[in-house]
């Protein structure tokens, strides 16, 4: 995938607020301090287009981002960040539930993940209702340049057994730093506009750079 365009078109915090448009969507979720923005920027090829920060939980809205006239990124809010009222978890937590539930041209989910860690039970909630819900996911485990490659496979088995998923490589390792996994993630996206919207299946990740 060759990214020509890329460009912010609005935030929501409501439906009455999403763009209207039939183009596909995929949304990206994760904890607010995984690298959403910087995954975004290193994906299109561009520095600052989805803002990034030192303070987690900046993305308080549903950010749209329109790629090469055709599809669109939906960022989703942080969950995760301790510094964030209840009522504010709240509200982001009804504002997604209500995205997931009524937006008929969301394609599938990123769920970013740090490869580093493993999954929160926020991480684990969020993967659970979307595989409940239906909704296709493709699991990415960012800031694989903080691991020694040979040392990919232990960290991704232990995220797909919190999961529960069948097997580590369903998962992408990527980063933003050294641009690895870019070229796989722009496949798993090509391949995720070309599916059938009608089909259920968790997506699988490439898994060329993962064997260790």
């Amino acid at each position: 995938m060759i990214i020509h365009k890329a460009e912010y078109t609005t935030s929501a915090v409501n439906r009455n607020q999403y763009p209207e448009h039939s183009e596909p969507e995929i949304a990206l979720a994760g904890r607010s301090n995984v690298g959403k923005s910087s995954l975004i920027n290193k994906f299109i090829n561009r520095k600052n287009l989805a803002r990034t920060g030192n303070t987690p939980g900046k993305t308080r809205m549903l950010n749209f981002y329109h790629i090469n006239d055709a599809f669109y990124f939906v960022d989703l809010p942080g969950y995760g960040y301790a510094k964030v009222s209840k009522d504010v978890h709240s509200q982001w937590g009804k504002m997604m539930e209500d995205y997931f539930s009524t937006r008929e041209n969301l394609r599938a989910v990123i769920q970013i993940v740090d490869i580093r860690h493993k999954p929160s039970l926020e991480d684990q909630e969020m993967h659970g209702f979307l595989r409940i819900r239906g909704i296709p996911v493709l699991v990415v485990a960012t800031k694989a340049d903080k691991i020694a490659r040979g040392q990919w496979a232990k960290y991704l088995k232990v995220i797909a057994e919190a999961l529960e998923l069948p097997d580590w490589h369903f998962i992408l390792p990527y980063s933003a730093e050294t641009g690895t996994g870019v070229e796989e993630l722009h496949q798993a996206v090509e391949e995720i506009l070309a599916e059938d919207p009608s089909e259920e299946d968790t997506l699988q990740g490439e898994s060329d750079n993962t064997e260790g």
